[in-house]
């Protein structure tokens, strides 16, 4: 089967530094914050007191009340960066075959905070009084139904639920769908809005958040000094095109995605290999997959959590790949400004890797002071930089040993 080229047409975000993909970008290259203390709930008797909360969003700006109403916090903030993507292509459903354009959004946690709402209610009222729509707000894949349905998208609709890679795989399944020829058009990434009590608790029991009260200091990946990452929500929604099929209707080309590797460490339920293997070998499969060699990559967007086996295992993991090369590519965290998205995490990075490579500038690794000899790579500290960049990975490490990494293409016509 003839392999076709995929490009990137449309961008939508929504996300603790932006409601749009242009303003997330604005600020990325501005080195903007998103870290600030909760207001989404009151976590006076909590350990963690900060998020990257989405601020300034209202719903109702994209859909109607009653729309608004029958939509979870994460399928709003997916159907409306999809609407975003769909506008930013100049995308006409009209002039497209829609049993060839499908969806692929990917949530980590889904309806969590209507799980828990209609939970206290039931104790409350009794469980046959919780709501009606409880079951269909609240699951996983609702966020790509809604966009399919909005969109008119008859071709394949799912949602991989990996963790925190799997708005990566979202993105590098429908660039398959679409290279292999099933589809033309697909609009992929995900979307998270787990800031809640119990989700909060639930990280925070095993560990894995910051609980520094300084957002200058919480979110830190490479650094010394890391102790956990913060979590924070968003989506991030790209318009997928065959080349053939852009070209066509004459859409704006952001970059091309050209290889996509995916692994499972099959080693521990929260914790990475300690070596990184498994995350090497999605970087190796994702260079293989696009006939590039290692010596080609400019910059790396790392899954740069700021957890001490993350960051370390991830450094390990390039260098095994990248050998000497390592020492000359840059590589690093915008979840220093973002937090970490969960689901949409790898979605929104995709989106930042590409406008990098557009743009030909390295996002900075913001609020970094002391260094750590285990994370020892250009990471860009604390100020981004120009650079022709001209390929560009983007990894996602998540629970369960999933690793996804994708490589972009700058787009030069």
């Amino acid at each position: 089967m003839e392999r076709r080229r995929v490009v990137i047409t449309g961008l939508g975000a929504i996300t603790p530094i932006g409601l749009t993909a242009g303003e997330s970008w604005r600020a990325v290259r501005e080195g903007k914050c998103g870290v600030a203390p909760i207001t989404l709930f009151d976590p006076a008797d909590m350990k963690v007191q900060l998020a990257a909360e989405v601020k300034g969003f209202d719903p109702e700006t994209c859909f109607s009340r009653a729309e608004a109403k029958r939509m979870g916090r994460f399928t709003q903030f997916a159907a409306a960066a999809a609407k975003e993507a769909l506008e930013d292509g100049g995308f006409q459903k009209e002039d497209t075959d829609l049993d060839r354009c499908g969806v692929i959004v990917s949530s980590g946690i889904g309806g969590i905070a209507i799980t828990e709402e209609e939970h206290d209610k039931g104790k409350e009222k009794g469980w046959d009084r919780v709501s009606p729509f409880y079951i269909p707000m609240g699951i996983c894949n609702m966020a790509a139904g809604r966009i399919a349905i909005d969109a008119g998208f008859r071709g394949m609709c799912t949602c991989p639920v990996t963790a925190c890679a799997g708005g990566t795989n979202a993105v590098g399944d429908a660039f398959r769908y679409i290279r292999d020829g099933y589809a033309d058009v697909m609009l992929c990434g995900g979307t998270e809005a787990a800031l809640t009590p119990l989700a909060i608790g639930g990280f925070t029991s095993m560990r894995a958040l910051s609980q520094s009260t300084d957002p200058e200091r919480a979110s830190i990946p490479f650094d010394a000094e890391r102790s956990g990452f913060v979590m924070g929500e968003g989506a991030g929604i790209l318009l997928l095109e065959s080349l053939e099929h852009a070209l066509a209707r004459k859409a704006n080309i952001y970059a091309e995605i050209v290889g996509y590797g995916a692994t499972c460490d099959a080693y521990h339920m929260t914790a990475p290999l300690p070596d990184g293997s498994g995350g090497a070998k999605a970087m190796a499969q994702a260079l293989a997959d696009g006939g590039v060699e290692p010596e080609a990559v400019d910059y790396i967007n790392a899954h740069g959590t700021s957890t001490h086996l993350n960051d370390a295992g991830e450094t390990a993991a390039v260098k095994t790949v990248f050998g000497a090369h390592a020492y000359q590519l840059a590589m690093s965290s915008t979840k220093s400004m973002t937090g970490h998205m969960l689901g949409a995490a790898g979605a929104v990075e995709a989106i930042f890797t590409a406008m990098a490579l557009k743009d030909g500038f390295i996002p900075a690794t913001i609020h970094y002071r002391t260094p750590d000899p285990e994370c020892d790579l250009d990471i860009v500290p604390n100020q981004g930089r120009a650079a022709d960049i001209r390929f560009a990975l983007s990894n996602s490490l998540g629970f369960g040993g999933h690793n996804g990494s994708l490589l972009f293409r700058k787009w030069e016509g």
